[in-house]
């Protein structure tokens, strides 16, 4: 009998227990536990890789997704649809506005009020520069008023050529390194998943993300739910069938403050993975609404809850 995929990411979570080398964080201080250049490989074809052991926020995986497909930077989009896994980013920029007088105090949830009802401020204190849907859809060049549609051209690349070696999305570029998703005084992280290739082999499409930094508990769940998903919504749209999830890590961690929490999940085993309907009607990457998509069988544990490291870099919680 095959070993259920979620252990993949169980026994990640062990080995990284076990064998993790302890580091502190320079801007917040939290200790996390690291393990470097692991890899996990999910074949689409035994269901959906939503895991199981603990609920994950469905609803923000999606919304996220589109977010990003659709070339959106400006949080409010989320924090309007009911999704505040985004909020803290651009409220620790304002803070720091706040903090030098440039801006009024604010609460958070004042905030986050304040986006989703004023289109003025959400404009001004809404926006993230240089994140993953700029980068996937409109990349910035140096010719004026030039962009790059990376996404949309890698997939009118596989339609043409399905042996091409260079379906390739990038959302590093050493020239915004130290202003991704951040003014110029606030901290300075680079974003995570910065990187993913997809392949056509034996007609079934596959999908390899490179994340440079993972927290595994928080962030990682949400990771492999979104690239999963894009996988199988691009298999449709380039007329292959589903093929692989491959997901390679950097620096994959534990933050110390969520062992408890781990160590809960460890205790759980697996069940039946989801399955996924998408609209047969969306065949193009901008027909592919939140609403084209149907998760079929979810029954996971409960949701564990844990703290986000805000400035350990970019990762989604859920």
């Amino acid at each position: 009998m095959n070993k259920h995929p979620e252990y993949q990411y169980l026994d990640l979570l062990k080995h990284i227990l076990e064998k993790g080398y302890r580091k502190v964080d320079r801007g917040t201080g939290d200790a996390s536990f690291s393990v470097f250049g692991p890899q996990m490989r999910f074949d689409l074809s035994e269901g959906f890789p939503l895991l199981t052991t603990k609920k994950v926020f469905w609803k923000g995986v999606v919304e996220e997704l589109y977010w990003f497909m659709s070339g959106q930077s400006n949080v409010s989009y989320l924090a309007r649809k009911g999704v505040h896994i985004w909020d803290d980013y651009p409220y620790k920029i304002y803070k720091k506005k706040a903090d030098k007088g440039t801006a009024p105090e604010m609460t958070k949830d004042e905030f986050v009020k304040k986006l989703v009802e004023d289109d003025g401020f959400a404009k001004a204190h809404g926006e993230l520069p240089r994140i993953y849907g700029e980068l996937w859809r409109r990349w910035p060049t140096r010719t004026a008023g030039r962009t790059i549609d990376q996404l949309a051209w890698a997939i009118q690349e596989v339609k043409n050529d399905p042996s091409a070696h260079n379906l390739i999305v990038n959302s590093w570029n050493p020239e915004y390194l130290y202003a991704m998703a951040y003014t110029e005084d606030a901290s300075r992280f680079p974003i995570c998943h910065n990187m993913y290739q997809f392949n056509v082999i034996d007609g079934k499409l596959s999908l390899h993300l490179y994340q440079r930094s993972a927290d595994i508990f928080l962030g990682v769940p949400f990771n492999i739910a979104s690239y999963a998903l894009l996988t199988i919504i691009l298999a449709q749209i380039t007329g292959y069938k589903p093929g692989e999830f491959i997901h390679t890590f950097g620096d994959v961690h534990i933050y110390e403050k969520h062992l408890d929490a781990v160590k809960e999940q460890l205790k759980r085993e697996p069940k039946p993975f989801p399955k996924i309907e998408l609209d047969p009607s969306a065949k193009n990457i901008d027909d592919f609404t939140p609403d084209k998509i149907k998760l079929v069988g979810y029954d996971p544990y409960p949701a564990l809850k844990a703290e986000l490291s805000v400035s350990g870099g970019f990762y989604e919680k859920n």
